[in-house]
């Protein structure tokens, strides 16, 4: 008779899955996620308060001077669209800690330990994510209005909301790596605001980019929000060519997305 021998378990192979099944855990994956936030709302106050701040502070701060004693309500046809820009951002830096908040508490060893694909749990994440952006946008939309935005294009618009999440999207999966990677949310808020600030600030998000000295300037040309900001403004309210601008922010999204999706996926997986 032959020895008994114990039967080892094999590792879950992720692509044979298939397509309705990664669909089925990515949705259950949403719906998790969604509940999560309807127990904590005040995980909702960045993306409702944030935008409401941000646009009062710009206008009424920075709008006269920059446009004019008496003429805020011009630059904010300016600043909103930018302020779209900059919403991605800063919600992307929250995927980051919210993502190293989960493994710290062990919910990702407990989704690691389940029968699903990896990535699932990473396109979840972003596609909430994406849901609270597109929150945070409508409320800087409705301030935006509130204090006489104006837009000529609707489709345009639409466009732009669309592009902004599209960016937003690429910018998620390198807080998702930084969630995976470092060892704490402070450390991804801190490392984050050193990177945002610069990309923000020397862009043509918030004032128009002729009055800076040249090196900023060459600076701004490249940076990806000054594409976003303007293409923005040019989808929303005409007065200036916007292919450009549009075509550099889809390749910034695309190439972000094609570098830092397979390294969040592959940390993600390896993590001990």
């Amino acid at each position: 008779m032959s020895a008994t021998t114990v039967p080892t378990p094999v590792a879950h192979d992720e692509g044979r899955i298939g397509l309705r099944g990664n669909l089925r855990h990515i949705g259950a994956l949403v719906r998790r996620n969604l509940l999560w936030i309807r127990q904590d709302p005040e995980s909702m106050f960045d993306a409702v308060l944030m935008p409401i701040v941000f646009c009062l502070l710009f206008v009424f701060v920075f709008g006269g001077s920059i446009a004019g004693k008496g003429h805020q309500h011009e630059y904010v046809n300016y600043v909103v669209p930018g302020l779209m820009a900059m919403m991605g951002m800063n919600i992307a830096m929250g995927v980051g800690t919210g993502f190293n908040q989960d493994f710290q508490t062990g919910v990702m060893d407990r989704f690691r330990s389940l029968p699903i694909a990896r990535f699932s749990v990473l396109i979840a994440k972003i596609t909430v994510e994406i849901g609270r952006m597109l929150v945070a946008v409508a409320v800087l939309l409705t301030v935006g209005f509130i204090l006489g935005l104006s837009v000529s294009n609707v489709l345009g618009l639409f466009a732009a909301v669309g592009l902004a999440m599209v960016f937003g999207s690429g910018i998620m999966w390198i807080f998702l790596t930084m969630g995976v990677v470092m060892k704490n949310a402070q450390a991804i808020q801190g490392m984050g605001f050193l990177v945002l600030m610069p990309l923000q600030f020397g862009s043509s998000i918030f004032a128009p980019t002729d009055t800076m000295p040249g090196w900023l300037q060459a600076f701004t040309d490249y940076n990806p929000l000054s594409s976003l900001a303007d293409a923005a403004r040019g989808l929303m309210n005409g007065g200036q060519p916007v292919g450009h601008d549009v075509l550099v922010t889809l390749v910034w999204s695309v190439v972000l997305t094609a570098v830092m999706a397979p390294i969040a996926i592959h940390k993600f997986r390896t993590k001990s």
